[in-house]
């Protein structure tokens, strides 16, 4: 009897023994599989290189690698031909790294408009939207006081400036540009960031695993609410700066209906940015090939693209790398000049209005937009009448037009197969 206890004992210790190592694996498993997206993006911010711009950002390649990179393209990619097959490729990847492949199913996007607000030369109306169920893109439409029938669509996504006084796409550069494009003719729409905005204040983050994953689709459904208001799908464009320029040639990577494409300081042959939003789910590399923002931007070509750069941060050899590399991919459709450089060699990161005024004679060009509209013949700005909004003006939930009950309010509720819950 003695024997049998000790055996009975002997093996129930075993199987807690097992039933602990089991369950320590799978939350072990657990564990890696929720941080992988977010170890990614530490990878690179963790990288041990002392090497930085003058702006304090990290140069992820050594300028001999960068440039290693861009003469094994132009060596391998000899024809029209090669560059369509290598940028379908980048796009192919940016989907598939980012879990976008296929392409999720697209719900109505039931839009919720604000107000109307009548300004000198524009208007502005907050609008949200969905771009899954219950996820909405929240933002602002600035468009013209004299509509006309399919005005060029521009996009305005915003980057990382998270001070409350100098916050996302509330800044005074963000709405100048906004409002004078709209004097131009376009309609522009300008969206909060994941995480940015008012749905911050709802529980939203921006360092979620997932966040560059739902940024492009944010901005693909943003292109599909600028068609469905009316405007000439062959006539968009996307401009923002740092992180809104990422945006911009993430976006015009994967979606070709956007025709112009204005990244703002941050194309880059060595520097693929800081945040979880452009490093996160690993679209720089796919085992095969390695692939940097320089590149990423060309996937446009042989459409306008207008490279806007500082002597200050990490694009500041752009008239000697970027550039060049852009207009040699470019050049092999016979188009060198559809891409432009405006260098400000002594101008900090941001969007000023310095680089406003290059910006808009490239969108008015592209776009057949009307540059009087903003610009004198001297090339100052005319941005005098344009009203700087508080913050809580551009929310377009209140009152009137309550956050829907449906509606998510943190990341972690976000779902991607909706139909298989219908």
């Amino acid at each position: 009897m003695k024997i049998k206890i000790l055996c009975t004992t002997a093996m129930m210790k075993s199987i807690l023994d097992s039933i602990f190592i089991l369950a320590l694996l799978i939350f072990s498993t657990s564990h890696i599989l929720s941080c992988r997206e977010s170890n990614k993006a530490e990878k690179f911010k963790d990288d041990t290189s002392t090497e930085r711009s003058k702006a304090g950002q990290i140069y992820h390649l050594t300028e001999v690698e960068g440039m290693e990179h861009l003469d094994e393209i132009k060596q391998s990619v000899l024809t029209p031909e090669d560059w369509r097959t290598r940028a379908n490729a980048i796009q192919s990847h940016i989907l598939k790294a980012t879990d976008l492949d296929p392409l999720p199913d697209k719900c109505p996007l039931n839009p919720i408009y604000g107000a109307i607000r009548k300004y000198d030369g524009y208007r502005v109306q907050n609008v949200a939207f969905e771009s899954l169920p219950g996820v909405y893109v929240t933002g602002s439409l600035y468009s013209p006081l004299k509509p006309t029938k399919k005005p060029a669509g521009i996009l305005s996504p915003h980057g990382h400036w998270p001070n409350r006084e100098n916050y996302g796409r509330y800044r005074p550069d963000v709405q100048n540009r906004c409002a004078s494009m709209a004097r131009m003719g376009a309609v522009v729409f300008s969206y909060d960031m994941v995480g940015y905005g008012q749905l911050a204040e709802f529980g939203w983050v921006h360092e979620s695993p997932q966040t560059m994953k739902l940024q492009i689709w944010n901005s693909i459904r943003s292109v599909d609410f600028l068609i469905s208001i009316g405007v000439d799908p062959k006539r968009i464009a996307s401009t923002g700066a740092s992180g809104g320029g990422t945006q911009t040639f993430h976006l015009a990577a994967v979606d070709s209906r956007i025709s112009v494409s204005v990244p703002v300081v941050m194309v880059s042959y060595r520097h693929f940015g800081g945040c979880i939003c452009e490093l996160g789910m690993g679209i720089q590399e796919d085992g095969v090939f390695k692939y940097n923002n320089a590149e990423i931007a060309a996937c446009l070509a042989p459409n306008p693209l207008l490279l806007v750069s500082v002597g200050t941060d990490a694009t500041e050899y752009t008239p000697q790398v970027e550039f060049p590399f852009e207009q040699y991919i470019y050049g092999l459709f016979g188009k060198a000049e559809m891409v432009e450089n405006a260098h400000f060699p002594d101008e900090q990161h941001g969007y000023e209005s310095s680089k406003r005024a290059a910006v808009y004679p490239f969108l008015a060009k592209h776009l057949n937009l009307d540059l009087s509209m903003v610009m004198n013949t001297d090339g100052t700005l005319k941005e005098d009448g344009i009203v700087i909004e508080e913050i809580e003006a551009l929310y377009p939930f209140d009152q009137q037009h309550p956050f829907p009950k449906e509606g998510i309010s943190a990341n972690k509720d976000v779902v991607w197969d909706w139909k298989s819950n219908l």
